[in-house]
């Protein structure tokens, strides 16, 4: 179950050993996360939510060493999103307590959200829960725009599950984290580290994390992935 990572270009490089830590965590329906209204519009899903990692990072040609946890997503299938469908955002959250938290919602064109959306909760001990999209909410707030895309990304959001009594406020670590692309997917999105703080059963909670949204610039997600 341990990961290697090496590359290196430029004066940058990095060399890191993750270890499982955690279980992996089945999203969805023991694994198979849907996305639309047809069977085929879904992906097989899991992730490793807290892997201890160390190992050394070089920059401009000076190496220092790093530790931390790092989070491993693993999602593929042969079509994901529908026509009407604009893009996501989607979360992945490491809370001090020893617990995760990923999740996400699906827009469509015109604005509103996609019944698919979901989540899923993990525990301490590592036990999974499931997070309908009816039991959840993401709102956006302060808008970032990038000046080489034109586009407007929120950086900054609420986060409410009230079933897990859990209450966050997400910024962005810092704003300009745009991957343009054009040139290779033909798709441009913001990608990028998050800070949390915030309230879970009436305790005060913090994190770090990791934010994707896409639709934001360029053609629909849903006409891409079909």
């Amino acid at each position: 179950g341990r990961h290697v990572l090496r590359a290196a270009e430029g004066g940058l490089g990095v060399e890191l050993e993750l270890e499982p830590g955690k279980a992996p965590v089945r999203h969805g329906r023991d694994g198979y996360s849907q996305k639309g209204a047809d069977a085929g519009n879904a992906s097989h899903y899991y992730s490793m939510t807290r892997m201890p990692t160390r190992g050394t990072l070089t920059i401009e040609g000076r190496t220092v060493a790093v530790e931390g946890l790092s989070w491993m997503d693993h999602e593929f299938g042969t079509s994901f999103l529908e026509s009407g469908q604009r893009g996501w955002d989607w979360f992945s959250i490491q809370f001090d307590d020893g617990t995760e938290l990923m999740i996400f919602q699906l827009r469509r064109e015109g604005g509103s959200l996609d019944p698919r959306s979901s989540g899923t909760w993990i525990g301490a001990s590592g036990e999974a829960s499931s997070i309908a999209a009816e039991t959840f909410s993401l709102v956006p707030g302060e808008m970032w725009r990038s000046e080489v895309s034109g586009a407007e990304y929120p950086t900054r959001w609420t986060m409410e599950v009230p079933e897990r009594r859990l209450a966050v406020a997400v910024r962005a670590a810092y704003e300009a984290q745009e991957l343009v692309t054009d040139r290779s997917t033909g798709v441009t999105y913001w990608e990028g580290a998050v800070v949390v703080e915030g309230t879970r059963d009436g305790n005060r909670v913090a994190g770090r994390g990791y934010l994707e949204m896409t639709g934001y610039s360029g053609q629909a997600m849903g006409r891409l992935l079909q």
